[in-house]
């Protein structure tokens, strides 16, 4: 959500003392990026409700009224996971006599118990996120709608005088992973409401047209969802640091003129056959700017803290150059010089670990004459046996340095925040791009990867 943040002011409780939030996230900055509110209230210091993962990515509730800390739990667990969608479940009923269960706290189904803080509220006591005629804010703190949710968010519940546990909204599937329940039997009063259920809609889908406002950003829609999870740039793995990720962590920015940044997709896989495009948003001003490939996942040196490093450097990755068109591999050799590209272009990857091959397209056509379903025959790719051996695990990567800005599309459907304009999908219809996906090619992602694996 970056700079984006949701605001709507409730009117008359059903209940001042009883309610329930649900909602998935899925983290895009982490640490040293500053808090990262979920939601909030705010009227002043004294008057509050804060919500949100900290400095030290762990996660933050707590409710001010009248200047007294009403309840607080601060947890020791650290949400760090950029691939993963958490699921967290608040349920408070100040009326309740056990005080240990006036406010309960649900992470992906289980009930966390493990709190650096833990302030349980008094009896009856009214917490200020359930007052009446005050204004909730989704993805921002509410006191000047500062220090944004950047991830993205989806399914996201309030029931206003309702309490329920996780199970509600969520369930345990036959291996035991948390899964979402996309239309739960619950009850959600006078202020509930039920937004962001298909994609970036405010529209309350509760049926009491409690819709929210999108106060400031945009809010773009998303493919990746908590029922699938999409392939992302991973902002664990990146040298040096100082690299800017945002959009998700779809666009990768770099100021500084003498170093390469390196990112490698989240998801990565040893079989299946796969299909990612990246826009180039700006150049950059030095030779080399842009250098897009494939990284073997087990042997790259990027994955050893590596500096400076780019696609290509070693052999265990590939890079196609912006400047030359040259494809480096294998220490920097050259493997074939295909079309440079600049600001603006579209460029096309395909990845058949099946057959051993990489492909590279620009602007809807395949360089070196290559075709990507020509299976054993490889035609126009680049072996996989020039970055590893098969049976390696090998993902997308890129690198990126002076000023160079670009954004990847791993099926999302979107450029940074522009929409794709042809809308493409794999024949299994999962992902969307821009130009037409090869025929047994899919994204990269959760429910692609295991089609792939037991078909």
């Amino acid at each position: 959500m970056a700079s984006t943040y949701l605001t709507r002011t409730f009117g008359t409780a059903t209940n001042t003392r009883i309610g329930t939030f649900s909602f998935w996230i899925k983290i895009s900055k982490l640490g040293s990026s500053g808090d990262k509110y979920i939601f909030s209230t705010y009227e002043n210091d004294n008057n509050r409700t804060i919500c949100k993962l900290n400095g030290n990515d762990q996660f933050e509730f707590q409710a001010r009224s009248g200047g007294n800390v009403d309840l607080r739990f601060d947890t020791n667990r650290v949400f760090r996971d950029t691939n993963a969608w958490y699921h967290i479940v608040i349920t408070t009923d100040t009326t309740l006599s056990t005080a240990s269960d006036r406010v309960k706290i649900y992470v992906n189904g289980v009930q966390e118990t493990s709190f650096s803080t833990s302030t349980i509220p008094t009896q009856n006591v009214v917490p200020h996120y359930l007052y009446s005629g005050i204004a909730k804010v989704i993805g921002a703190y509410a006191n000047g709608n500062v220090n944004n949710f950047d991830g993205s968010m989806s399914h996201f519940h309030f029931t206003d005088g309702y309490a329920y546990d996780a199970s509600a909204f969520g369930e345990f599937d036959a291996n035991g992973v948390w899964k979402i329940i996309t239309s739960p039997s619950v009850t959600y009063g006078n202020n509930g409401f039920f937004i962001l259920k298909d994609g970036n809609s405010v529209t309350d889908q509760s049926g009491n047209s409690n819709n929210y406002t999108v106060g400031g950003g945009t809010l773009t829609n998303t493919e990746d969802c908590p029922s699938n999870v999409f392939a992302t740039l991973s902002p664990l793995h990146k040298t040096p640091t100082g690299q800017t990720l945002s959009n998700g962590n779809l666009t990768a920015t770099n100021s500084v003129s003498n170093l390469r940044y390196n990112n490698c997709s989240t998801i990565c896989s040893s079989s299946g056959k796969y299909y990612a495009e990246v826009k180039i948003d700006t150049i950059g001003g030095e030779t080399g700017s842009t250098i897009i490939g494939f990284l073997n996942a087990d042997k790259a040196v990027t994955f050893q803290s590596a500096t400076d490093f780019y696609n290509g450097q070693d052999n265990f990755s590939a890079g196609w150059y912006s400047d030359s068109g040259a494809v480096f591999y294998q220490t920097a050799s050259t493997w074939q010089t295909l079309s440079s590209f600049t600001t603006g272009d579209i460029l096309q990857f395909a990845m058949d670990l099946d057959n051993g091959f990489f492909y590279f397209g620009k602007n809807g056509t395949w360089q070196n004459s290559a075709d990507p379903t020509s299976g054993a025959t490889g035609t126009g790719g680049l072996a996989v046996s020039g970055l590893g051996s098969s049976g390696d695990t090998f993902g997308f990567s890129s690198t990126v340095r002076n000023n160079g800005i670009y954004s990847w599309n791993f099926g999302n459907g979107y450029f940074g925040t522009t929409a794709v304009s042809s809308a493409q999908s794999p024949s299994d219809g999962i992902g969307l791009f821009e130009y037409a996906v090869p025929s047994g090619y899919k994204a990269l992602c959760t429910k692609s990867i295991n089609s792939q694996e037991y078909s």
